[in-house]
């Protein structure tokens, strides 16, 4: 499968926060892939390095197979930004200054108002936009050009369910065309409903990347807070609920455990879910920074969970 970007080890500081840290993405032309991740985990940065807005500490990425250059910026649409257009010009007219930047000739900009259902409004005013209609001239702007990929960061930010549902459906119409889409979120379900891979980043780590249903179909895991990391660890290997618990450090596994064998149901451990989604398990310990703990609860677990 032809690559559209990689990135290798890709790194950032802004004086001693490190916002990214060796992050290395794989993206597949045609792809709808995400990049899911809490506020303030590096998702803007890292498409903000890609699009050469800011440079990299160190790492490196291509685009297309090959180094980034200007041919190939040319081959990229982007939205980064809220949508910032003059308010008091039309749909029209706002497209027509984004295709005079451009170089773009005009007469592209009827193609892209109804790619994104908006040419009937295109006489009016950008202020009398609702905040969704904004979100999609946007788009449309960054399809000027004939884009080959698509980068879109927080597409339906502040969105209301309506809006979020029109995003979402022009995404994957775009998509279809054959454009290779990368998209930063940080909203589980968006990211499960419409992207095909997904690339889970916190606190500017890569967590795990691949396609959405193998990695949201993992078994079932949880993210768990403890002052004593070897109290607790003790408390999970004697406790029937869990399959397997694995001690990682950033640079890797450092010991896999298997659990113990169940012999009788017995409560659950009082924890909380939090983000990462509940499929990675995430024990961190202030004494001991450099390394956190993944457990896999069993299934019948879950099932009984909701009896």
């Amino acid at each position: 499968m032809t690559k559209v970007l990689t990135t290798d080890n890709l790194s950032k500081k802004y004086g001693l926060l490190k916002v990214l840290n060796g992050v290395s993405l794989s993206v597949e032309k045609g792809s709808i892939f995400g990049i899911l991740g809490p506020n303030g985990s590096g998702k803007t940065t890292t498409l903000s390095i890609l699009l050469d807005v800011i440079p990299q500490e160190s790492g490196s990425f291509q685009w297309f197979e090959e180094a980034p250059n200007y041919q190939n910026r040319k081959r990229i649409g982007a939205l980064l930004e809220t949508p910032n257009f003059y308010p008091y010009l039309s749909a029209e007219k706002n497209l027509q200054i984004a295709a005079q930047i451009k170089g773009i000739p005009y007469t592209e900009i009827e193609g892209v108002l109804k790619t994104v259902g908006l040419f009937e409004r295109k006489n009016d005013h950008f202020e009398t936009f609702s905040l969704g209609m904004k979100q999609r001239l946007a788009i449309a702007s960054a399809l000027l050009g004939n884009p080959e990929v698509l980068l879109l960061d927080e597409p339906t930010n502040g969105l209301d369910p309506q809006g979020i549902a029109e995003i979402r459906n022009l995404i994957q119409s775009v998509a279809e065309k054959g454009l290779t889409i990368i998209l930063a979120s940080h909203m589980l379900d968006e990211v499960e409903k419409v992207c095909s891979h997904v690339a889970i980043i916190k606190k500017g780590v890569l967590l795990v990347q691949g396609k959405v249903d193998e990695i949201l179909s993992q078994e079932p895991m949880v993210e768990l807070k403890a002052e004593n990391m070897d109290a607790l660890l003790v408390a999970l290997k004697e406790n029937p609920l869990f399959i397997e618990i694995n001690v990682l450090g950033f640079e890797g596994l450092l010991q896999s455990i298997p659990a113990e064998s169940p012999k009788h149901q017995t409560s659950p451990l009082n924890c909380a879910t939090t983000f990462p989604p509940p499929k990675t398990a995430v024990i961190n310990n202030k004494a001991q920074k450099n390394f956190f703990i993944t457990i896999k609860l069993r299934k019948n677990f879950e099932n009984s969970q909701t009896q």
